[in-house]
């Protein structure tokens, strides 16, 4: 029943036959309760309008809307939920004025000055206080409840109202019941839940994901089986809710490969040891307990690739690869018009959560996009749905404005700051004619290979490998800032690798440096002109940091550089034979009269002309390929060597002022 259509009497009623029929041994009951069994009433008599004003005489205010409405059906209650076994009625309700003396722990986390005005409701409880609170009112009048048990170690529990507390207890009584006689335990409200949660199925598969949420929210409340595998299916991923658990599914066989990967990538994101790991999947030694470490193993390893059966599963295949060469805006359009054709692996199954874990494609589906795939019809109830699918929600990757499909262009290189993922240095070059796959071939030193696909805070474990001449120290923003870093000028950078082409496409590819450093070496190579040799066309090297006036940019052709320029501070340096077209001549957006944005209506100048872009989303939250790039430093002359040093602040407790 909704808030409009509550019944006091209907709602008392039922739970008074639900916790009379649980009880199989009067003889375990406490003497007050065994009237109430043979009742089936666990309520008192009403409480008349008179009682009632003059309690709140008493009290010295009026008491909140649906307690009163409470007391006009039964006088006080007992066994409310499974620790308070007696509800104050209009003769034992009273002022708390923190009787525990617990305000001085709570009081910075609570609504001000709560225990000493709350309104006390428990009678007999197992150290637990059920307070009214009357300076946390809502627009109806309703004052909050807080419920707090002093062994739970935790922040007393809020409730919007007397009424949510008391459907809450009635939850809390059904879970405890189902917890102790198990499939046993049944009754009018379960047979109810399991109802339905089998209609809430349907309607998650039809589309109506949100109402299938909530029916099944509640159905968890009460304990009902496959109500959590069903809910951790349809909330979104990424929110402030607890990670899913996914109820009893993780151990079925069938999910497999659907919900143990996402635990695995959970379990891995919290470091926690091998004891949680069985409490998710079963301590239980066996095949499935096998399978399921080896899920972890693939995880934990980078290893893991996501797998669905027919038309589906053919599109994830397309999206994987459109995905790891920077086409991310494309992947998520292929998983989304192949949706329809999901199918699901049995009855419980609801939404391809695997998808989540795969550590290319995952990335791409934030909650919105979750949502987004969860509102179409599928499985069966496509076949139903009238034609046609909503239209999708906008893309991550897409800015409004700067061209179609991934349409990021390179001016967001300058607009996303550094705090929101953007990079405070950068430098990459383009490779017209060449697939991203080919890059090593052509920009790396001998032997250079592409490394599987990684995150962009990921890439340093490249630099990191034995072998390498120095190691970094550095750290993705979540760590922190690492304590030093040392960068040798023969030290192999890391680059990124993708298409560069409209849409995302073939044409241009890219090696993009995602920890450029901020100090730009006096004499710049030319990898532009080395890559553009081995080709045989055009290629463009872009390096810039925008915190000290630098910008560099080099265009060659069958290796020899056409053009370029290197704008330090208010100082522009032109190279090469031929004149800077207009549309990039540094002047209109670095010399004394510049007027068209700078850097960043350079990057867009630059995109236009040669049309190309680097895909935002991939570079700053997907995973690409990368393979060991030739430093940009100028190579060592001959008896002389040189460490770059950059410093950070430490994260050691007990440092100093100042201390760096």
């Amino acid at each position: 029943m909704t808030e409009q259509t509550f019944d006091w009497r209907s709602f008392l009623v039922r739970w008074s036959e639900d916790w009379a029929g649980a009880c199989t041994d009067p003889a375990e009951l406490r003497e007050d309760d065994v009237a109430a069994w043979r009742a089936r009433w666990l309520g008192f008599d009403a409480a008349p309008p008179a009682r009632i004003a003059a309690a709140e005489a008493e009290l010295g205010c009026v008491l909140p809307p649906s307690y009163r409405e409470f007391l006009a059906v039964s006088d006080g209650w007992r066994q409310a939920g499974g620790f308070v076994y007696r509800l104050a009625g209009t003769d034992g309700a009273r002022w708390h004025r923190d009787a525990w003396g617990v305000a001085e722990y709570f009081d910075e986390g609570e609504p001000a000055g709560m225990w000493e005005r709350a309104l006390q409701l428990d009678v007999e409880s197992d150290l637990t206080l059920v307070l009214l609170d009357p300076g946390d009112v809502d627009e109806d009048g309703e004052w909050a409840v807080y419920c707090y048990a002093s062994w739970r170690a935790a922040p007393p529990e809020r409730y919007a109202s007397f009424r949510a507390f008391m459907v809450a207890m009635h939850q809390e009584f059904h879970s405890l019941a189902v917890s102790r006689h198990g499939a046993e335990f049944a009754n009018a409200t379960t047979r109810e839940q399991d109802a339905r949660v089998d209609a809430a199925r349907l309607d998650a598969l039809a589309g109506a994901y949100e109402r299938a949420e909530e029916v099944l929210a509640e159905a968890v409340a009460f304990s009902r089986p496959r109500a959590r595998g069903l809910l951790d299916q349809v909330r979104p991923f990424g929110s402030a809710r607890p990670g899913p658990t996914f109820g009893e599914l993780p151990r079925d066989p069938l999910f497999l490969t659907e919900v143990v990967p996402v635990l695995a990538a959970q379990h891995v994101r919290s470091g926690r040891d091998a004891a949680m790991w069985g409490h998710r999947v079963g301590p239980e030694p066996g095949d499935l307990r096998t399978a399921a470490d080896e899920v972890l193993r693939q995880v934990r390893e980078g290893g893991y690739r996501y797998a669905a059966s027919g038309p589906f599963g053919a599109a994830v295949d397309r999206a994987r690869e459109q995905a790891r060469w920077g086409g991310t805006g494309a992947a998520w359009r292929t998983l989304r018009a192949a949706f329809p054709q999901w199918t699901p692996l049995g009855p419980d199954h609801l939404a391809p959560v695997g998808l989540l874990a795969d550590p290319l494609l995952g990335p791409l589906v934030s909650p919105e996009r979750w949502r987004d795939l969860l509102a179409v019809p599928r499985g069966d109830a496509a076949l139903r749905a009238p034609a046609g699918v909503a239209e999708p929600v906008a893309d991550a990757d897409e800015a409004p404005g700067e061209g179609p499909g991934e349409g990021d262009g390179l001016a967001w290189l300058v607009a996303v700051p550094r705090s929101a993922g953007g990079f405070g240095a950068y430098r990459f070059v383009l490779v017209e004619g060449v697939a991203p796959a080919g890059l090593p071939a052509v920009l790396g030193g001998e032997g250079a290979v592409l490394d599987p696909p990684t995150s962009r805070w990921e890439v340093d474990a490249v630099r990191s490998r034995p072998g390498s001449p120095s190691r970094s120290q550095s750290r993705s923003p979540e760590q922190g800032f690492g304590a030093l870093r040392v960068v040798s000028s023969e030290d192999p950078r890391p680059a990124l690798v993708g298409h560069a082409g409209a849409d995302g496409g073939a044409g241009w590819s890219f090696a993009f440096d995602p920890q450029a450093p901020s100090w730009p070496a006096e004499h710049l190579p030319a990898p532009a002109v080395a890559a553009s040799g081995r080709t045989g066309g055009r290629a463009l090297a872009v390096f810039a940091v925008p915190q000290q006036d630098f910008f560099h940019l080099s265009v060659a052709e069958g290796g020899a550089e056409r053009y370029g320029f290197t704008v330090r501070g208010s100082e522009i340096t032109r190279s090469g034979p031929e004149p800077v077209p207009c549309a990039l001549d540094p002047d209109r957006y670095f010399g004394p009269d510049a007027s068209d944005g700078g850097s960043g209506g350079l990057l867009t100048a630059l995109g236009t002309e040669f049309g190309v872009g680097l895909p935002r989303f991939a570079l700053t939250e997907g995973r690409l390929h990368s393979f060991a790039d030739p430093s940009w430093t100028p190579p060592r002359l001959p008896g002389e060597g040189y460490l770059t040093i950059s410093f950070g602040l430490l994260e050691e407790a007990d440092q100093s002022p100042g201390t760096s």
